[in-house]
């Protein structure tokens, strides 16, 4: 069905380039999840292959590749290993948003642009236990002190994904001079930074999405490279989480080609060929086709728009929306491939289960559902007041 997306030349090649390694990273899949490992070696090997990088801009070395491409890649690799598609995905995510929009001053972006060509690895460290979701505007317990010309930070980031290989974490703290949220630099090797490896869950159990641990945390005043408008450190549309719901769209993938294949070679005594031939069967891999059309389109439109400047301008809350209907879509996709394959999707040794535990884990990544629809709500609501002024 990708196909259908596929542009440019350059799209070609890098998906060529990711299929070589499908085969390796698909049969590693399974174990990364049963023994919830941090999948290295994958990551190295993108790292190799020069795709941490493939969102950095033309005019600072990297491939300069935009939203559509993240996502037609990000798709691609989530179905050979969701673990390691979304750990990359917030690399590229976050570099391709802090380059795109400028957030820094060019020394900072110079400086990190060849450590990114170097191969460092980057995400954002926001969540707190205290705080939830670092969306919905809680101030973070992470507090940043002015100490003679350096920054003094401490306190503990949860979810901080692929943590196991990252570089930097670029972490929220409260400013108090500021009075607003910052962001920090922080390189892994400072003094007092530490990672507690607290993931233990049923979903994207590879992910080593442990604890960030910062412990009167000392760096230079520069390395306060972000101070956004708003006290809450929120930010403005961003195009490039779109990788969050490319990653989930992937895992469906994965499972209605594992329902399809199972439906076509699945012969019980019982009938005269495989299930296949069933009504009921075919209902719901159709019905599945149907879901993953749907998604797909409609992630690949925005996505689209997103690239497009004279476009983006007239997106509001469709990057939430497509976050809300990917993953949904993909929670339904997998839960009728299980009814095509039957009990046997229960088996440990069952792809199946896995795909299933790891979208539920889409729901609680940024912006949460209710939050989408609250935003709709409200947007309808002010549209028509202004018609009435």
């Amino acid at each position: 069905m990708i196909t259908l997306f596929l542009k440019t030349e350059s799209q070609k090649t890098w998906l060529q380039k990711l299929h070589e390694k499908a085969t390796k990273f698909k049969n590693i899949s399974g174990q990364i999840d049963e023994l919830a490992i941090f999948p290295k070696e994958n990551i190295q090997d993108l790292v190799n292959m020069g795709y941490s990088s493939i969102t950095l801009p033309n005019a600072y070395g990297g491939e300069g590749l935009k939203v559509y491409d993240m996502v037609l890649f990000q798709e691609t690799l989530a179905s050979f290993d969701a673990n390691t598609a979304l750990s990359i995905g917030w690399n590229l995510g976050v570099v391709g948003e802090i380059f795109e929009k400028k957030l820094w001053d060019n020394e900072n972006l110079n400086f990190f642009a060849k450590e990114i060509l170097n191969g460092a690895l980057v995400n954002r460290a926001v969540s707190e236990a205290q705080t939830g979701s670092p969306t919905r505007g809680g101030r973070p317990g992470t507090n940043a002190v002015n100490n003679n010309g350096s920054w003094i930070l401490s306190g503990r980031k949860t979810f901080t994904t692929t943590s196991p290989v990252l570089t930097y974490f670029l972490t929220s703290a409260w400013v108090e001079e500021k009075q607003k949220v910052g962001f920090f630099l922080l390189h892994k090797d400072l003094e007092g930074l530490s990672i507690d490896e607290t993931w233990d869950v049923i979903s994207m159990r590879g992910t080593g999405s442990h604890d960030l641990v910062l412990n009167n945390v000392k760096v230079d005043h520069s390395k306060l490279v972000e101070l956004p408008d708003t006290p809450s450190g929120g930010r403005k549309l961003n195009g490039w989480s779109l990788h969050i719901p490319a990653c989930y769209l992937g895992v469906a993938q994965a499972a209605r080609d594992y329902a399809v294949h199972f439906a076509n070679h699945h012969c019980p005594n019982s009938l005269n060929g495989p299930i296949s031939q069933l009504s009921n069967v075919q209902q719901l891999l159709g019905e599945i086709d149907l879901e993953l059309i749907k998604a797909r389109h409609l992630i690949y439109s925005v996505a689209a728009a997103y690239d497009d400047e004279t476009r983006r301008k007239y997106l509001a809350n469709e990057i939430a929306v497509v976050k809300h209907t990917v993953t949904n879509a993909a929670i339904t996709i997998v839960d009728k491939a299980m009814r095509v394959v039957g009990a046997k999707s229960l088996q440990r040794s069952n792809p199946l289960q896995r795909y299933y535990r790891d979208v539920r884990a889409g729901l609680h990544n940024p912006p949460m559902d209710d939050m989408t629809i609250n935003k709709l709500a409200l947007s309808a609501i002010e549209q028509e007041k202004d018609k009435l002024i």
